[in-house]
């Protein structure tokens, strides 16, 4: 193949010198960094919201009791002692809920409303945490230690605001110490394809595999409270596919110790889903069984 004289400089700029790929990534990190700006918004205007709803019922918190589930208790572990990095933290509810247990926590979120409402609540409880503001992608650039953590924690409706999970896995291995490990509990990837807006059945509407392009929504309310209307209404979320999510942690270094799926989620993810005794929420029983919640937990071996 002859390849035209004016092509001969770009062409030995992309061999011998890698031009385009930094450049690649520098154009698609302002897009990315452009959603990822846009839903900091909104959560910054969900975080007083849902800091005074009904659906987190923060006085009754402040009274005592634990806002994890007892599944979450059961598959973590003990974690007196334990130190605790908890990512996507929000107003920090969780995080404390692991201090209450005796961990000794840090949670992350990348509003910093939400961030000033977990310190709030922590001192007005009288339970010890840090509180770091940061977007999960710049953590090298913050206090936290390399090798640090005995527990990286993630859970409900966290990985779906994440357009590259390669690096989220990245820093979850950068974090934890040589034997200490990563647990999530979120809304599984098969429970994620369905159309949240048909009122009887499951009809497949979103992608499972992960696109670099997000999906993009506008919503006037929130799960936390349906009665109120955002200003900020747009947001962007990724879908993420059981194997990216697994793999992702494999590339960086930890073994996977097991992957659980329940035919239960933790919100009412679609409309016809029924609240049972035990707290969750459920297909009806006319409907196959299907995942709509996992969980798993990843070791970190090696360095």
């Amino acid at each position: 193949m002859i390849i035209p004289r004016e092509h001969n400089l770009l062409l030995l700029l992309i061999v011998k010198y890698n031009f385009l790929i930094p450049f690649a990534r520098y154009r698609c990190g302002i897009h990315m960094k452009e959603y990822i700006k846009i839903n900091k918004k909104r959560w910054e205007e969900l975080a007083t919201i849902h800091f005074k709803s009904e659906f987190y019922n923060v006085e009754k918190f402040k009274e005592g009791g634990i806002s994890i589930s007892d599944l979450e208790i059961n598959e973590v572990g003990d974690v007196k002692g334990k130190k605790l990095l908890h990512l996507q933290c929000h107003f920090g509810k969780d995080t404390l809920s692991w201090a209450r247990l005796g961990a000794h926590v840090t949670g992350v979120d990348f509003s910093s409303r939400a961030i000033e409402l977990a310190r709030q609540l922590s001192a007005e409880i009288g339970i010890e945490a840090t509180f770091i503001q940061s977007d999960i992608y710049d953590l090298d650039r913050t206090s936290l230690k390399q090798n640090c953590f005995d527990i990286v924690f993630t859970s409900n409706g966290a990985i779906y605001w994440l357009p590259d999970l390669k690096k989220w896995a990245q820093f979850i291995s950068h974090f934890l110490k040589l034997g200490g490990f990563f647990y999530i509990l979120d809304s599984h990837p098969t429970g994620n394809i369905f159309d949240d807006e048909c009122e009887n059945d499951l009809i497949v509407r979103y992608p499972y595999f992960h696109q670099e392009k997000p999906l993009e929504f506008d919503e006037e309310g929130s799960y936390a409270d349906e009665r109120t209307k955002l200003t900020n209404t747009k947001e962007y979320g990724w879908a993420h596919d059981m194997g990216s999510i697994v793999n992702s942690l494999i590339e960086a270094g930890l073994r996977i110790d097991f992957v659980h799926e329940y035919p239960f989620v933790a919100w009412k993810m679609l409309p016809f889903l029924e609240q049972k005794g035990d707290g969750w929420w459920h297909l009806p029983e006319r409907f196959q069984q299907v995942p709509l919640t996992f969980s798993l937990k990843a070791t970190k071996n090696s360095v």
